[in-house]
């Protein structure tokens, strides 16, 4: 992992320190992902409500406000239940386009007790930018923003 990685975790994990509110906690991650992480043109949270995603706190353009359980990337990876990286969004059946300027996506569901309750979706307008050490990283800040839940 690079060191930037290192840096960002460490950032986030800081910020989650002793903090258990699910907005401000959101709030702060998608910020710090927004500031350290290059090459991207969103970066936020999706909070289950039922059968649909309803946008939380983001850093980017305006999105899509609701997204519906298997819907797009976002609800794909929820009903999944597992990380979707895109390489291409525009080769990803039933891509929902907030923005027409993407053209990666990785999405993360957040587990807690072994239920969905949202997921971290980031966005970049370069193709392929998202490998394994991405994915790995964000895991482990959607990992870490589950845990500050619990106080």
């Amino acid at each position: 992992m690079h060191i930037a990685h290192d840096d960002l975790l460490s950032d986030i994990l800081g910020l989650l320190a002793g903090e258990h509110d699910p907005i401000a906690n959101a709030a702060n991650t998608a910020a710090a992902i927004w500031q350290h992480m290059d090459r991207i043109n969103w970066a936020g949270f999706y909070f289950r409500q039922g059968e649909t995603l309803v946008l939380g706190p983001f850093q980017g353009k305006p999105a899509c406000v609701r997204i519906a359980m298997g819907q797009g990337v976002c609800g794909t990876a929820a009903v999944r239940r597992e990380t979707i990286l895109v390489e291409d969004v525009h080769a990803f059946p039933g891509h929902i386009a907030c923005d027409a300027a993407s053209n990666a996506e990785i999405v993360v569901p957040l587990m807690r007790d072994g239920v969905v309750i949202g997921v971290l979706d980031i966005d970049s307008p370069e193709i392929a930018r998202f490998g394994p050490e991405e994915q790995a990283l964000c895991e482990r800040i959607a990992a870490a923003y589950v845990a500050s839940l619990t106080g």
